[in-house]
This record gives structure tokens, sequence and C-alpha cells, in this order.
């Protein structure tokens, strides 16, 4: 009882101590924290056991990021920005699914939740990344899922931006009595 009570306060822990990352240094990840990222998106449940996430990972100075940054801010109406939209993480990691499965959405969301968790335990920052939805889903679709790799019937659902952290943010704080309410 003590091991879980020790493994669960461990989980908790980095929880609370994750934040989202908008700073990296120039230093790769090694294939280590690759793998061990990847794989604790891997493992996580999907619904109906169905296994539908594909995952791409991308170095940071791949162009096919900066074409994407540039559809992202034509879409928006955005003109040149201080940075891009994954703010220099030297890897992305997109989470793809099959478009016609009810549940694909939650089952990437689940995935790179546990995704961000595994970094942070390494050390590692992150930043769930969803800005670029529209140019993934806009006129632009079929070409960059070809330059994605993302599998026929399947679309983009979400990204993870992954690195050495420079940025050392306050997580998140939150009002429990105002956005919990338990039912008797």
């Amino acid at each position: 009882m003590s091991d879980r009570k020790t493994a669960a306060n461990e989980v908790l822990s980095v929880i609370e101590k994750r934040s989202s990352a908008r700073a990296y240094s120039a230093e790769p990840l090694t294939q280590a924290e690759l793998d061990t990222i990847l794989e604790a998106g891997l493992m996580a449940p999907t619904g109906m056991n169905r296994k539908e996430i594909h995952f791409t990972v991308v170095k940071g100075d791949n162009p096919v990021l900066k074409e994407l940054d540039e559809e992202k801010r034509r879409m928006r109406g955005q003109g040149e920005q201080p940075h891009n939209f994954y703010y220099e993480a030297p890897v992305l990691i997109f989470l793809s699914a099959e478009t016609d499965f009810k549940w694909s959405r939650v089952d990437a969301g689940i995935a790179v939740e546990n995704m961000t968790l595994a970094a942070e335990s390494l050390g590692l920052g992150t930043l769930i990344i969803g800005c670029i939805y529209d140019a993934l889903h806009g006129e632009k679709q079929d070409y960059f899922s070809e330059k994605l790799c993302i599998p026929e019937g399947y679309s983009f659902q979400i990204a993870l931006a992954v690195g050495h952290k420079t940025d050392h943010k306050t997580p998140h704080d939150y009002d429990r009595a105002e956005q919990v309410t338990v039912l008797g």
C-alpha cells in the first residue's frame, strides 16, 4: 500500500510541476527521451481499444513547419510574429487519428497528456499545440497531410512541442470552489 501511495505522489508531483514551455534550448532530445515520450503516447487508452492514433515526429528545423506557421498566420490574418507556433522547440510530435472515429479527438487528448507528463518527468518542457488545427484542416489539408505523413483516412488532432525548456513558468492555478461541483 505504501508503494502505491508513493507512486501516486510522484505522479501528482509531476502533474503539479508541469506548465507550458515557450522557450527551448537548441539541445536535441536523446533517442531514449524521444522513445520514452512516444511510448507514453502509445500506452494511452483509446475508445474501444481502437489504437487509432498515429504519431509523426518532426524535427524543429523541418521546412514544412515554416510553411505551416505561414498558413496559420495567413488564415488568422496575422502578420509577422515574434516567434513561430512551436517556439523553436527541437521536436514536434503531430497526433493524427481516424477522421470518422467518434472518439479520435478524445483519444488524441489522452495520448498527448500522457506524453506531456512523461516529458515533465524527464525534466523536459512541452507545449500542447492546437492553434494549427484550422491550417491543417483548411484548403491545404491534403498538402500538409502528405508532408506530415498522415495516413489516408486520418486527420490532424493535436501536436506537442518538446525540448529542453529555458523558461520556468509557474504552473496554472485553479479555484476548486469555482470549478468543481459535487452532486450528492
